[in-house]
């Protein structure tokens, strides 16, 4: 005779099993986390350098992952991420233009820090007003406008007591003769500006119109806490 098995319903059991398969949120977090590490590692080795030096994944890293979030809370519009790494000498190009539409560094260059912030190697940083001093972090690119330096570009810092008085300071993207090859070879370094991150003459035109109207730039030295959340603006 065929044995028959019956299972009583029990309404305590089931709702026992329901919890005992509900995912913790910690667990969200770190699978959110790592998808978010896998994200950025693939965008970093699919980027077509086109025979131009790539910047070091972790200064990557950091920028991507600001500017994702920057991008979901529209504080930036467009595609384009500007990279700034001071921790490399000055004497090296340490500014890259990339089009994540693209995946594809359209521009490196070199770039001036403060003078107070260092001499070939940036090592000091202010937010404060006349500190002579680069200030780290996100900002988003301004408006277009002709100053001293010719056609230069207005900066918004992002970040509260990081570079929030970027505008207010005068801190914005200009063209310098003393970023050059030619002022390396007779200084054995970059020249220095007041705060602002000034490019080639060559250049300028160029990476100002490639990033002008809020895109997205970040300025990375590793004295920044890279696990710190940053204190976004409203």
């Amino acid at each position: 005779m065929a044995a028959f098995l019956s299972f009583a319903f029990n309404p305590n059991t089931a709702d026992s099993a329901k919890q005992t398969h509900k995912i913790d949120p910690p667990l969200l977090a770190s699978n959110s986390k790592s998808a978010l590490e896998a994200k950025v590692t693939s965008v970093y080795n699919g980027l077509h350098a086109h025979n131009l030096v790539l910047p070091q994944l972790e200064s990557f890293s950091q920028a991507l992952k600001g500017f994702y979030d920057l991008k979901e809370k529209g504080l930036v519009k467009k595609d384009i991420l500007t990279l700034i790494d001071f921790s490399l000498s000055s004497n090296v190009k340490r500014l890259w233009v990339i089009d994540l539409s693209t995946n594809t560094v359209v521009l490196n260059s070199l770039v001036a820090h403060g003078r107070n912030t260092g001499e070939e190697f940036a090592t000091s940083f202010s937010n404060t007003d006349s500190s002579f001093k680069s200030s780290l972090g996100f900002y988003a690119t301004g408006e277009i406008y002709n100053g001293k330096h010719g056609k230069s570009l207005k900066l918004d810092g992002l970040e509260r007591g990081v570079n929030d008085r970027a505008r207010n300071r005068g801190v914005v993207m200009h063209a310098a003769d003393y970023v050059s090859e030619d002022f390396i070879r007779n200084h054995n370094r970059l020249g220095r500006s007041q705060g602002c991150p000034a490019v080639p003459v060559a250049l300028n035109d160029a990476i100002i119109d490639l990033i002008k109207n809020k895109s997205c730039l970040f300025i990375y030295h590793p004295s920044r806490n890279s696990a710190a959340t940053p204190k976004l603006l409203s």
